[in-house]
């Protein structure tokens, strides 16, 4: 039995041993993971970042020898295909197991791979595939180790704001890579007109210059290309061939590109490129960075003799995201089987059902997400598994130099690289900006046309109203030179294009005045514009498009105007409209009655018979308008009420006084017609321009056709109203300002107003031209420069008065002091209301009673005490009578006596006496007393009786 014991004992120590011996062994022993790369191993794009990625990983180990894993890197070769590059990843994940993918090269090969990394939850990692399109696969394993493209369209979109820029044309390659930024590309230029030219990835050099001539016809001279960067170095070398690298023209590359640009052919492609701006990440620079690119230039050219390229930013990004991932495994608990439900290995490399999942998928991921360090390509931080947003550079390339002028954030926007403050670049830079052509001149991104012809603008020839617009030609020359208004406000807006236009004008005539015809030849493409005093209508917007309006719209009725001297014997009530007049009176009576209802039973001033009592209200309340009242008010709620009142008198009064002295003093004139219902219906005759669109308004509102007389100028205007052939003129509201400018003492513009667009500048159906003057014509109207184009051309006479003082009465109506009568009002009717309710609460005993049992009796019981004193009031509560008499004796006092009677203390407190004058009338129970003196028990008392 002990021996069994015994035996058993030594077997668990032996076990116990046998497993401390093989946790020790465990520990010491360094795992191997492996981790799948699939690239185009033929390309030298490729072949730069396996070395990256190898040298990556010497430097990781060699800095962290006591680390317990090793990336063991399985390469497969993608051959440039997509197909390819997805059996590449189903073989790896299928036959090697690998725990995570690096790759591919480009987005197009990323997206099966994506799919099939979700599905067995591998992470991909992919230091190269920048296409936005690969983030709506909304897969939790694909790792962004580079900058998304849709980063950039932000500091793209300032730069073309810095310039002014406001049409763009995009050229992008026809895949993945080229769509995937035009969603984000047009939303951050709303304010750009972009429009599209689309390469295919495959085009030869002739599909490349077809593609180029037709953007040559265009007008747009800014050009952004996204796209691989040797498509992009073989369209800048067409673009040379053609002329299109000259001056006048913008090209800005993206960031790839921008990166790539220096390592196709070898740096041969700057040549081409000279005056392009671009756009790239910020590479920050450091002694380890030159390290490193010294070691591996030895290194790469040591693997591959007959190869002098040179570090690229996808190498940089391909060591950084090698060496995070040797972080993020080590911190990883992954050991051997890394797969769960995984089959035998098969030769078939495409048998779907044989994948697994990754046992340490998510903890691999969970651990990448948290690495932070500062890369070779700058700080290695992954944000919702993609490069947080970088600094971007704004490159110029000169000759075989790439300058940065400036930088882009988030925070700051551009801030130039010279003096690092936010700042446009046409201002101070680093160094001056070379643009394509090697100019110095910022390009405006239009030419109109592309063949350098001018515009022709056809120019109306007018009978009448030269202001707006008058056609000179030379005899000799033959040369049209046409002068106004409307020339001076359409060269003053081209000016305000970003590109320049040079028109040369044609005169056009019409018998009839017509501008319809003038209209046509757009349609036809006779003429590029019409300039001129043209209608916009509904008919014609048929034909062309037209600007925005650059005058005043609307059709108005003009006429004569009489002087009204304001001298008649009435003439200090005009300063108020009657409603204002008898609201005014019945204020003053209501003030009065109110302030009267209030002082009648404590101010002996508002007593006595009726008709002196009714005399007193008014008196007191009419003379509250020169504050000549000389009552005195003791009721508080009676001075509250006058208080407000005073106010709104002081208000009235001033107002009164400003107006008739406005109506004496200012020459006032009245219009002669007033309504066009009135000419209608006296059958007077009216005026309208001849050629116009009015006389169809004047129709359509009833007039005759003998009531209409046309005129063709503002003279003829002039003498149709003078001697009396017409009795109004109706025109547009430009034609009748333009008169009003020459006869403004005259006449007057009155109502009605028919709606119309105005006058604008057309131009050919869908011409860019349209938009852009348009937006010039606000530049031009809402700035300085239009007043001046009016006082040029639209004069008016010294002597004119103005328009708004002599049309208008000036009549102070009820509603300009709705407010005042409405505070009085509320001040009135609060005061009454308390007033109410305290005198019923103090003759509560009266409505208590039941005297007779009716309200008739009650009111009358009420009204009796009203009229009487009130004795309780501080007014009166002195003037009580006291008895002085012993009950000895009587007195009877006589007429006039002094008594000495007690102070209203009691008398044993003996604090002193009040004097008073006592009258008695012995027909009439009633004593009067008022006291004269009074003082304390300290003070003297002199006094004599009157007997």
């Amino acid at each position: 039995m002990n021996s069994t014991k015994t035996n058993n004992t030594f077997l668990s120590y032996f076990v116990c041993f046998f497993l401390l011996l093989e946790v020790g062994l465990g520990q010491n022993q360094i795992s191997e993971i492996k981790v799948g790369v699939v690239l185009d191993l033929n390309t030298t794009f490729s072949k730069i970042c396996l070395t990256s990625m190898n040298m990556a990983l010497s430097d990781f180990y060699k800095d962290h020898p006591n680390y317990r894993t090793r990336l063991a890197l399985h390469v497969r070769d993608s051959m440039k295909d997509t197909v390819q590059a997805s059996a590449a990843a189903l073989d790896l994940i299928k036959n090697e197991q690998v725990s995570a993918i690096i790759g591919p090269k480009n987005s197009m090969q990323a997206e099966f791979m994506i799919r099939l990394a979700n599905k067995t939850q591998v992470p991909t990692i992919s230091f190269s595939a920048t296409s936005p399109l690969l983030t709506s696969i909304k897969s939790d394993y694909f790792v962004r180790a580079t900058i998304d493209d849709s980063y950039q369209v932000k500091a793209i979109a300032a730069i073309f704001e810095s310039f002014g820029w406001r049409s763009v044309v995009a050229i992008y390659v026809d895949n993945e890579l080229g769509e995937g930024i035009m969603p984000y590309l047009f939303d951050a230029l709303q304010d750009v007109q972009v429009d599209r030219s689309v390469i295919s990835p495959e085009a030869n050099d002739d599909q490349i210059l077809k593609e180029l001539y037709k953007l040559m016809t265009r007008q747009t001279r800014v050009f952004v290309v996204h796209m691989a960067s040797r498509l992009a170095s073989r369209i800048f070398e067409k673009a040379k061939e053609i002329g299109m690298m000259e001056e006048g023209y913008v090209w800005l590359m993206t960031n790839g590109m921008t990166h790539m640009m220096r390592h196709i052919n070898h740096g041969r492609s700057l040549n081409t490129i000279e005056g392009v701006l671009g756009v790239r990440s910020h590479v920050p620079q450091s002694k380890e960075l030159d390290d490193f690119r010294l070691r591996w230039k030895i290194k790469f050219e040591k693997e591959n003799p007959t190869m002098r390229d040179g570090l690229t930013i996808f190498g940089l990004r391909a060591y950084d995201s090698t060496t995070a991932l040797a972080m993020a495994v080590e911190k990883t608990n992954i050991r051997s089987f890394p797969y769960d439900n995984a089959r035998a290995s098969s030769n078939n490399m495409t048998d779907l059902g044989n994948l697994g999942v990754s046992r340490y998928g998510r903890s691999l991921l969970n651990a990448l997400s948290e690495i932070r360090f500062n890369g070779l390509a700058g700080e290695f931080k992954l944000i919702d598994r993609q490069l947080e947003l970088p600094k971007f550079e704004i490159i110029n390339f000169v000759g075989n130099e790439e300058r940065i002028i400036g930088f882009w954030t988030l925070s700051k926007g551009l801030v130039n690289a010279n003096s690092n403050k936010t700042t446009s670049f046409t201002g101070e830079r680093f160094g001056p900006l070379i643009w394509p052509g090697k100019s110095t001149i910022v390009p405006k991104g239009w030419e109109i046309p592309t063949n350098g012809k001018k515009i022709k603008v056809g120019v109306p020839v007018k009978k009448g109203f030269f202001n707006f617009v008058e056609v000179i030609t030379d005899p000799i020359t033959n040369i049209t030179t046409p002068k106004g208004y409307a020339i001076d406000i359409f060269e003053a807006a081209l000016k305000k294009l970003p590109y320049s236009v040079i028109p040369q004008y044609y005169r056009f005539e019409s018998p009839d005045d017509d501008y319809d015809d003038l209209v046509y030849k757009l349609d036809n493409g006779t003429l590029d514009a019409v300039v001129g005093d043209v209608t916009i209508t509904a008919y014609r917007s048929l034909y062309a498009d037209f600007t925005l309006p650059y005058t005043e719209s609307g059709v108005s009725m003009m006429v004569p105007v009489r002087d009204n001297e304001n001298k008649n014997t009435w003439v200090f009530l005009k300063p108020w409209t009657l409603e204002l007049w008898v609201t005014t009176g019945c204020f003053f009576v209501l003030i009065g009655f109110v302030v009267w209802l209030f002082e009648h039973r404590v101010n002996t001033d508002f007593r006595g018979p009726p008709h002196h009592q009714i005399g007193t209200s008014f008196w007191f309340s009419f003379s509250t308008m020169v504050f000549a009242h000389r009552e005195k008010v003791v009721s508080n709620l009676a001075r509250f009420v006058v208080v407000v009142w005073c106010f709104v008198v002081l208000v009235l009064t001033q107002s009164y006084t400003a107006n008739l002295t406005s109506f004496l003093t200012v020459q006032r004139f009245q219009p002669a017609a007033t309504t066009m219902k009135d000419l209608i219906k006296n059958g007077d005759y009216v005026g309208y321009q001849h050629g116009a669109f009015v006389k169809d308004i004047l129709r359509n509102e009833g007039f005759n056709d003998y009531q209409l007389k046309p005129f063709g100028s503002s003279e003829e205007c002039d003498a149709l109203l003078s001697n009396g052939s017409i009795s109004a003129a109706f025109d547009e509201v430009a034609y009748l300002k333009a008169i009003l400018s020459q006869y403004c003492s005259k006449y007057a513009m009155v109502e009605p107003t028919f709606k119309t667009a105005g006058f604008g500048f057309a131009f050919p159906k869908n011409s860019p031209l349209t938009g852009d003057v348009s937006r010039a014509i606000l530049n031009v109207t809402q700035g300085d420069e239009m007043g001046h184009i009016e006082n040029k051309w639209f004069m008016r006479q010294k002597d004119c008065p103005d328009p708004k003082t002599a049309l208008s009465s000036n009549r102070l109506s009820l509603s300009s002091f709705s407010g005042l009568f409405l505070i009085a009002g509320i001040a009135s009717f609060l005061a009454l209301l308390i007033f109410v309710s305290l005198f019923l609460y103090e003759n509560r005993h009266t409505l208590c009673e039941d005297s007779d049992g009716s309200i008739w009796g009650t009111l009358t019981s009420l009204f009796r005490n009203f009229d009487e004193k009130d004795i309780k009031s501080h007014t009166f509560k002195n003037s009580a009578v006291h008895n002085v008499s012993s009950p000895m004796t009587h007195y009877t006092p006589s007429p006039s006596t002094l008594q000495i009677a007690p102070g209203p203390h009691s008398p044993s407190q003996n604090r002193g006496f009040e004097l008073r004058r006592v009258s008695f009338t012995p027909n009439e129970e009633r004593l009067t007393t008022q006291t004269i003196h009074h003082e304390d028990e300290e003070s003297v008392i002199e006094c004599g009786v009157e007997q």
